[in-house]
């Protein structure tokens, strides 16, 4: 089938461009009245053969209709719609009509026929786990769910306090609730399930999440995260990324791919080479710290803006693409709305890239 993603736009009478986004557009010339039928059956209901046989009913001919099939898929315009079929099948009915937008997206992002199915298809079977359950983690949560991960879980503690809430998470209706309850059905009403409808956890399966996210209430894991915590992860080799607003600024990232990317050591330490009073400072911003703010602040757009980045990356991470947190951060100010993006270097105090043997000299087994 033609992506249905991509705009038809008529340049003139008898040249279609399909896409209005360059990096995506191609154009299609000579279309005459056979030519525009011919492109009208590309719709995902008939195989080749039966598209080059009805090529050849409307006068095109077999040889015509074939080399236009072949010039469209060289120009990235077609799909495999079976395969995308197949792919949706795998979800309940409502959630694959939510899917439908992502799904096209994937089909430009991933332009080889059959690719974006295969992308899907491996987000069903993916299981991420947000730690924290406040304006930015429930958030991501949700969108993650939404853009259809197979198990989205949220670890938290507590009871929803009003700050926690926002509109793209925790509604404030649940002010007083269990966070993790909360979140848990924040999650569970972004996969489409019925209004009303109990929310049951999913079994979780065995084996260690794809990813985590730090995503903690105080926005200390923008700065390096709970160094435990990280350090187990580390240890783990699970794929963790952090995320917090900490005052007017979103902080997305690094995402750390154990022993191929810098980590939240790196941060810290690379932070720590610029100010000697940085790990003190650290130590009272974590958890309980003594110098954490009486009114931490989280702007509800920031916050928003900053759960919607944290899952694109985590997003293009499970899908195979490094996003620009992994060797780096990015940063959102809610004084002037930027995104930045910074560099991490790998610190060479860190040891994270290390090789974990010694690596005997050069001519020697």
């Amino acid at each position: 089938m033609l992506k249905p993603a991509l705009a038809r736009l008529w340049r003139d009478e008898r040249t279609l461009q399909f896409g209005a986004v360059r990096r995506h557009a191609r154009v299609v010339e000579q279309v005459d009245r056979p030519v525009a039928a011919f492109l009208d059956l590309l719709d995902g209901s008939r195989s080749t053969e039966e598209l080059i046989a009805a090529g050849e009913r409307l006068g095109l001919g077999r040889a015509v209709a074939g080399a236009l099939l072949d010039s469209l898929a060289r120009g990235e315009l077609l799909d495999d719609a079976a395969a995308l079929r197949q792919a949706l099948d795998g979800y309940p009915r409502a959630r694959q009509e939510l899917l439908g937008p992502d799904a096209a997206a994937l089909s430009l992002v991933h332009p080889e026929p059959g690719e974006a199915a295969e992308v899907l298809t491996a987000r069903r079977a993916a299981r991420i786990e947000v730690r924290g359950a406040e304006r930015v983690g429930a958030a991501l949560a949700a969108v993650l769910t939404a853009r259809g991960d197979g198990t989205v879980t949220v670890v938290d503690r507590g009871r929803v306090a009003a700050r926690d809430c926002s509109p793209a998470g925790v509604p404030a209706t649940d002010v007083g609730r269990l966070r993790t309850t909360a979140a848990r059905e924040a999650v569970h009403r972004a996969a489409g399930s019925p209004v009303g409808e109990r929310h049951r956890p999913d079994p979780v399966s065995a084996g260690p999440p794809a990813l985590v996210v730090l995503a903690p209430r105080d926005g200390s894991a923008a700065f390096g995260g709970a160094a435990t915590e990280a350090h187990e992860l580390m240890r783990a080799g699970v794929p963790h990324l952090y995320v917090g607003v900490v005052e007017h600024l979103g902080v997305v990232g690094p995402l750390v791919v154990p022993g191929a990317s810098s980590c939240g050591r790196c941060a810290s330490l690379t932070r720590q080479d610029e100010d000697d009073s940085w790990p003190r400072l650290l130590a009272q911003l974590d958890g309980t710290g003594a110098g954490r703010a009486r009114t931490p602040a989280c702007d509800s757009a920031l916050a928003t803006a900053v759960a919607g980045l944290a899952a694109l990356h985590a997003q293009l991470y499970l899908d195979g693409v490094l996003p620009p947190s992994v060797d780096g951060w990015c940063e959102v100010s809610a004084a002037d709305g930027m995104a930045r993006r910074l560099r991490l270097p790998s610190h060479p105090g860190c040891g994270c890239l290390w090789p974990s043997a010694p690596v005997p000299p050069q001519g020697r087994p």
